[in-house]
């Protein structure tokens, strides 16, 4: 989805995010030592801000690896049914894909062919979509859309998590041996079929475009911090912790650039938004043998991934529930398997229903905007540990950078790079300039009529002609931005009807201005307190990826936060172990 809509260019928020990462790892890292117990960052924020810090961050991660599995167990299903499908057995489109999906589908796909666009035309993604929605079985005027495929690996992964951790390391270590085989044969003989003509152009959409896929890149370095939930399982935690966290950096950074060199060099970049990338590519270039190995191969290695998020949801509300701040239910521990039972099970409910129904881009966003989240909070919590404790106790410490000047320097050498790149659009981000909707979206706010007004004023143009079947979606889609922006305007349509103003306008701006004020008091912080500089940039980075994830996302996280501070007051402040031990020395 990232290279659909960056292009080649991808790579460098593969490395921008893996420095990123990197810094927050070395926090993890030094939390782990100090703290070597369950709960990740839920424990180490207990440590560092207390306890209403620690149920938000909790709380959080709960969102990260539910919303995490569900993410790649729609993944996974749609590997499953391309499996099925190569091998002659169909399965109805309304059973393989969610309600949201199918439902903005057939919506998205009736406005583009009332645009001119035939169905052959609409793309795979968009024709099944169609189709699922047209055939779904129907109730009281309800389409019966479900992704059951998905249910049922998150039925069979919640049930291995809960036989105990040694049968889900054993199975991890060949699912990922699988996995990494896969990923080095697709580079391999991927790198063979290379056309260098389709990394021209490497950014094809500019910045905007490559940032278009925060989300979706961030998302594939999410795991590594799942290594931290299962410190009281470690031999040696305080060695093993900060050596997983950072090799497993290291390697995923070289294999991740790797893969999107080769997939944007096999096909053309904008072919890759499906839900099975690896397979579709070889596929595309007659290699239908290497795309059912890759298809095959992946059912079974991807539910590595569900091992690491089933395996660390559990442990964390086990920490939760021990510090009173969940029923105590949720810390029991099986007596045969030594697993925590009772939230292993209510964690296979709580993936395995969405999963059913939500969609792959809005559970990927707010998985990875609950996980920054976390990346900040560990963050801030080593520059407060450090402030709190001069004296670092632990095996492993993050070097130590004096930020006073090398952060302002960062801070201006930025702000210079961006003016010089892009003053345009750095201009009309600060007077709030109205933004043209994208082609799809336009259309999808006109009417039949005011669509038929839109042909007729490209009706002269030749290259809007094709066959005799115009298409007005494709037409606008490749006019260049400027002209696009200009072409809208001209039109005799309402300012609502072709840009975003005003307030509307602004909103999606807020997230990046919260950035910017964030950063000019880290700044100033730094240049008063000397804070260490790693943690600093890995607290603003993850910090500007958050901002980047969009303010719909934002909302949506907050949603969540809102719900998780109702159900503290309401019972974990009442039987939190703190505030009863406070209680009894009070008495």
């Amino acid at each position: 989805k990232a290279s659909a809509d960056g292009g080649p260019g991808i790579i460098f928020l593969f490395l921008f995010t893996a420095v990123a990462c990197g810094f927050a790892a070395f926090a993890y890292a030094e939390f782990a030592t100090r703290v070597p117990v369950s709960g990740s960052a839920y424990t180490y924020s207990y440590v560092a801000f207390g306890e209403l810090a620690a149920w938000v961050i909790g709380w959080a991660l709960i969102m990260e690896y539910a919303i995490g599995n569900i993410t790649v167990a729609i993944s996974w299903s749609d590997y499953f049914t391309g499996l099925l499908s190569a091998n002659g057995i169909h399965l109805p489109g309304w059973m393989t894909m969610d309600y949201l999906t199918a439902s903005r589908g057939f919506h998205e796909a009736t406005t583009l062919m009332n645009s001119g666009k035939t169905y052959e035309n609409l793309g795979e993604s968009l024709q099944e979509a169609y189709l699922a929605w047209l055939s779904a079985p129907t109730f009281l005027g309800l389409h019966f859309v479900a992704d059951l495929p998905a249910l049922l690996i998150i039925i069979l992964i919640t049930w291995l998590v809960y036989r105990g951790i040694k049968e889900t390391r054993n199975a991890s270590n060949i699912f990922v041996a699988i996995k990494l085989s896969v990923v080095a044969l697709v580079i391999i003989v991927g790198a063979f079929y290379i056309k260098t003509d389709n990394w021209s152009p490497f950014f094809p959409e500019g910045i905007g475009g490559i940032l278009k896929g925060v989300s979706a890149v961030f998302f594939a370095y999410i795991g590594f911090d799942a290594i931290s939930t299962t410190a009281e399982e470690c031999r040696n935690p305080q060695r093993d912790l900060p050596m997983g966290m950072m090799l497993t950096l290291i390697i995923c950074t070289v294999l991740y650039v790797a893969i999107a060199l080769v997939l944007t060099g096999l096909v053309k970049y904008d072919l890759l938004a499906v839900g099975d990338p690896l397979a579709f590519v070889f596929e595309k270039i007659g290699l239908t043998w290497i795309s059912g190995i890759v298809a095959l191969s992946a059912v079974v290695a991807m539910a590595s991934v569900l091992l690491v998020f089933q395996l660390g949801q559990p442990r964390i509300w086990m920490s939760m529930s021990r510090d009173g701040l969940l029923p105590p239910a949720f810390s029991r521990i099986h007596p045969k398997y030594k697993t925590p039972s009772f939230a292993t099970i209510v964690t296979g409910f709580v993936v395995a229903v969405p999963a059913l129904f939500m969609n792959l881009k809005m559970v990927t966003d707010l998985c990875s905007i609950g996980t920054l989240f976390a990346f900040v909070l560990v963050c801030a919590g080593v520059l407060r540990l450090d402030a709190n404790d001069k004296n670092r106790k632990g095996k492993f410490r993050i070097p130590y950078f004096n930020s006073r000047y090398i952060l302002p320097g960062i801070l201006i050498l930025t702000i210079s790079l961006v003016w010089m790149n892009d003053r345009r659009s750095v201009i009309g981000f600060l007077n709030n300039r109205p933004m043209t909707y994208e082609p799809v979206s336009f259309l999808a706010r006109l009417s039949p009529e005011e669509i038929e007004m839109v042909k007729s004023k490209v009706t002269g143009n030749r290259e809007y002609i094709s066959n005799g079947n115009p298409d007005l979606e494709s037409f606008l889609s490749d006019m260049d931005r400027n002209a696009y922006e200009s072409f809208i305007a001209s039109l005799p349509l309402t300012d609502d009807n072709k840009t975003e103003r005003g307030l509307m306008a602004f909103r999606h701006k807020v997230p990046i201005w919260i950035f910017i004020i964030i950063t000019a008091i880290t700044t100033w912080i730094c240049f008063r307190k000397k804070l260490s500089l790693i943690p600093v940039l890995g607290f603003l980075s993850c910090f500007y990826m958050m901002a980047e994830l969009g303010v719909s996302n934002w909302l949506g996280f907050s949603g969540w936060l809102v719900v998780g501070l109702i159900i503290y007051f309401t019972y974990g402040i009442k039987n939190s172990k703190l505030n009863v031990e406070n209680k009894n020395i009070s008495h």
